[in-house]
């Protein structure tokens, strides 16, 4: 029989005169400050509306986040760097812009930027060229900045820096890549197929990249309501864009994406010549294969000749009296007749090899 341990904690309270709802409420208390304490914390860089920069490594929770900016905790899934969703993107919230692209993730007030570090980078943000770029042109005001809001001059900053990082990594795959194919167009190589093969893949994740943000852009063109909402300053002084009046932000994001689609064309161009290169390889192999196979055949032919004129041989060679052997001439008639038999042999199947080869050319 099992023994007996007493009454259960929550009855032991019942008995003591402690309400229920009480020790309910101190146990969800307790869940709660559990995981605000194990809540990851961000590690962000401020830049304020006149360009001052401030860091804060761990002093934000996400949650803070989402209070103060009025989102969603999905939406930061999108820039958050501990999931795997990599895709780019920019959304448009009603008090905020949260950008993912490439190298940059970043959320735009009407008077903040807050861009959001990598926990594994050790380079200093201040010392980052975009940051510079930024701060600068964060600190320029309405009228030096050609009438540009600071969310419109933030954003600039940032696609600036993504497109100039696209076009540096291209570059470098243009480069090594043309100076491949002329180096197989030279000499076909076992070592440079391979580093063919690997820069391919290179070039198709690149190109990857390049079209996802070309689409960013994109959708982001096809939505009047969010090119609307991207006027944050306007919406914070109560004069909120009308949906179909979005005239500079269209402007600001089409030249952005006709440079990204410029960077994909290159790249489309490069590895169309690769894949001519491939077939020109491809092609020159076959070629190699093929002589090959006609040096073989002419060698199994030359055998089949000798192999007929062996059998002659091998016939008179016998331990039999075919009274020849005391013939002064049998000598050179049989060794003629062996010879003419097996030349006679190869000339009909070379004959019959160039007629099929002419067949399938």
């Amino acid at each position: 029989m099992p023994r007996y341990l007493g009454p259960m904690p929550i009855f032991a309270d019942l008995d003591n005169g402690t309400n229920p709802a009480t020790t309910l409420q101190k146990s969800l208390a307790a869940v709660e400050h559990y995981a605000l304490k194990n809540e990851m914390r961000l590690r962000i860089t401020e830049v304020d509306a006149k360009g001052v920069l401030k860091i804060k490594a761990g002093e934000f929770l996400k949650s803070d986040l989402c209070q103060q900016h009025g989102l969603h905790p999905r939406d930061l899934r999108k820039i958050d760097s501990g999931f795997s969703n990599h895709m780019p993107v920019v959304l448009v919230r009603p008090e905020v812009i949260l950008i993912n692209l490439g190298h940059i993730r970043a959320l735009i007030t009407a008077d903040l930027v807050i861009l959001f570090d990598s926990p594994d980078s050790k380079d200093r943000v201040e010392d980052s060229p975009f940051v510079k770029d930024l701060q600068e042109k964060l600190k320029m005001n309405t009228v030096d900045a050609r009438g540009q809001p600071f969310e419109f001059r933030a954003m600039e900053a940032i696609f600036l820096s993504v497109v100039a990082s696209l076009h540096a990594e291209m570059d470098v795959l243009v480069h090594y890549v043309l100076k491949l194919l002329t180096d197989l167009e030279n000499q076909i190589d076992q070592n440079k197929l391979k580093e063919l093969l690997q820069y391919t893949k290179k070039v198709s994740r690149f190109e990857s990249r390049a079209l996802l943000i070309r689409n960013v852009f994109e959708e982001l063109l096809d939505q009047d309501e969010d090119l609307a909402a991207l006027y944050l300053t306007e919406k914070k002084e109560g004069h909120p864009r009308p949906v179909d009046s979005h005239d500079e932000a269209e402007i600001l994001l089409e030249a952005y994406m006709k440079q990204t689609e410029e960077i994909v064309n290159i790249v489309a161009l490069v590895k169309h010549s690769m894949q001519s290169t491939e077939d020109f390889v491809n092609i020159f192999l076959s070629a190699k294969r093929t002589q090959l196979l006609l040096f073989e055949l002419r060698l199994a032919m030359g055998t089949l000749g000798i192999s007929s004129s062996a059998l002659i041989a091998g016939l008179y060679g016998m331990n039999l009296h075919n009274y020849l052997e005391h013939d002064a001439h049998a000598f050179f008639v049989v060794s003629a007749t062996a010879a003419m038999i097996g030349g006679t042999v190869f000339m009909t199947c070379a004959r019959k090899l160039r007629v099929l080869a002419k067949g399938t050319a």
